[in-house]
């Protein structure tokens, strides 16, 4: 199957740097540019391969286009992201008539009345907003046996590089829609591997920023303990460029979220600026091959052959690099646990800010009770068992609860990453993102083995998840975790990795029906 839309392949895979280079010199405006997106959106979402990774597109975005290109004709530009168009999860507050659903019909019977802090950062920095993007409905926190990329409100999201396989999730359409040229860049949201995971799947760059870098103010909640706001590219220098945005450095904390708080002060304003491609010199990565390996053959073959590229690009590859408390972290119960109780006063509490209409849900209890009641549409592939827990879990008071969460954090922290690095005396640790997407399964649910990444969720640490190869045309990823606030340290290691493996072009989609 060839490129669904290809009249506009040329723009929707152009790179953002490319594209500001043509903005500057006047050969194309925002304007044709947010237009021959939604035409590529329209050819090849809905129609055609049916990708289902656009909930819905912004009526406003072609207005901020024309407004964006009149302010470059007088000599005002915002920032380097001037004009650039993207794509932002639907569990992004945005205060357009697109409204913000999470997926769910519940959220459909109201619109946010303003956008999220995210939001209203990029929309400063001069980003037009053209879609919100498809995802595992209320970020994948509904059952146990879920099919990543599926909601009531957008349907089942697809891997733009063959179709019958998951997009992962929960971040579903922010990955595949960058992957299917439906713009240069998208917000995701991450609890625990929400960015990491699509990105992994879908070929493309991810960035978990460390909890309480960027805002959460106006995004549905899973749990304040563990939720980020990341970007997702094609490329590290274009997923960089865009951290520093949906961070706001320089903008300092958002009062409105307490963990901003804990941000450095002195955060870099420009994460480009860590873009090296001699950024492996002398960095020690860690191979943490007990238990982040093993997945899948196929996925190690490929992070090992990365690997060894690092090594011949300077790193210093330290194998083993174990993390002791891994097994501990996956058999508990805890993190279940903390987001149970989380995610109760968190939703409950972000239900408060939307305007009340007849049928809308104000706790968790009544989330439960509308989807019963619109089961046919709600409940028709998988249940919502965890939704029935987080009713019974306790208040933020709870003893059980704080006792949960500090056992996390001990694991996954001190004696998990920090150890293990320690230990080491490695800067990053290197593994699988996960295997290859499985199949899309609506009686069975998601079928994939375990991911790495789980500990940097827990502790709430960066990571970064960029292209490493194919196998039978389905991407692979490599993870990279590191300490807390040590995004520049990822990125320089991550770019030079990437420009070692000169990969990018090598990860467009084949846009294949199945695996032949």
């Amino acid at each position: 199957m060839t490129d669904p839309s290809p009249s506009t392949a040329e723009i929707g895979f152009q790179s953002v740097f490319e594209t500001r280079r043509l903005l500057e010199q006047g050969s194309v405006t925002s304007l044709q540019i947010v237009e021959a997106l939604l035409h590529r959106m329209a050819e090849a979402d809905c129609d055609g391969p049916g990708l289902h990774a656009v909930l819905a597109t912004c009526p406003e975005g072609i207005e901020a286009a024309q407004q964006l290109d009149a302010e470059r004709r007088e000599g005002r530009v915002r920032g380097p992201l001037h004009g650039i168009p993207a794509l932002v999860k639907d569990n992004i507050d945005t205060a357009g008539s697109e409204g913000t659903t999470a997926g769910s019909l519940a959220l459909a019977l109201t619109r946010p009345t303003k956008d999220a802090v995210v939001v209203q950062r990029l929309r400063a920095a001069g980003v037009i907003v053209i879609a919100k993007s498809n995802l595992s409905e209320w970020a994948n926190f509904r059952d146990k046996r879920s099919s990543s990329g599926w909601s009531a409100t957008g349907g089942q999201c697809h891997n733009p590089h063959v179709l019958d396989r998951s997009p992962g999730g929960s971040s579903s359409g922010s990955g595949a829609g960058v992957a299917a040229g439906f713009a240069p860049l998208s917000v995701g949201t991450e609890t625990d591997g929400s960015i990491l995971c699509p990105a992994a799947l879908n070929g493309v760059v991810g960035i978990k920023p460390t909890v309480g870098l960027t805002s959460r103010t106006g995004v549905v909640p899973v749990s304040s303990s563990q939720d980020t706001v990341g970007p997702i590219a094609r490329s590290v220098a274009e997923a960089a460029a865009f951290l520093g945005v949906l961070a706001g450095s320089g903008a300092g904390a958002d009062p409105l979220d307490p963990v901003t708080t804990s941000r450095p002060a002195d955060l870099p304003k420009d994460y480009m600026a860590f873009c090296d491609p001699d950024g492996l010199s002398g960095v020690r990565v860690g191979v943490p091959r007990r238990h982040y390996f093993g997945y899948s053959a196929e996925a190690d073959a490929l992070v090992e052959a990365a690997l060894q590229v690092a090594r011949k690009a300077g790193a210093v590859i330290v194998d083993p690099a174990g993390v002791a408390t891994a097994e501990a972290i996956s058999q508990s119960n805890d993190e279940m646990t903390v987001m149970l109780h989380e995610y109760k006063a968190g939703v409950e509490t972000y239900l408060a800010t939307r305007p009340t209409a007849p049928g809308q849900p104000r706790t968790v209890a009544e989330i439960v009770a509308f989807n019963r009641d619109h089961a046919e549409d709600e409940l028709a592939f998988f249940g919502q068992g965890i939704l029935v827990a987080a009713c019974e879990a306790g208040g933020l008071e709870n003893p059980t609860y704080l006792e949960a969460r500090e056992r996390n954090w001990r694991r996954a922290r001190q004696d998990g990453i920090d150890a293990a690095l320690e230990g080491a005396n490695a800067a990053v640790l290197a593994f699988p993102t996960m295997g290859p997407a499985w199949c899309i399964d609506h009686v069975n649910g998601d079928s994939h083995t375990r991911a790495g990444y789980q500990a940097a969720a827990v502790a709430g640490y960066p990571a970064i998840s960029l292209p490493v190869g194919k196998v039978s045309g389905l991407p692979v990823g490599l993870c990279l975790v590191g300490s807390a606030w040590s995004e520049p340290l990822l990125i320089r290691v991550a770019f030079a990795l990437e420009q070692a493996l000169a990969l990018c072009n090598d990860m467009r989609p084949a846009w294949r029906s199945r695996v032949e």
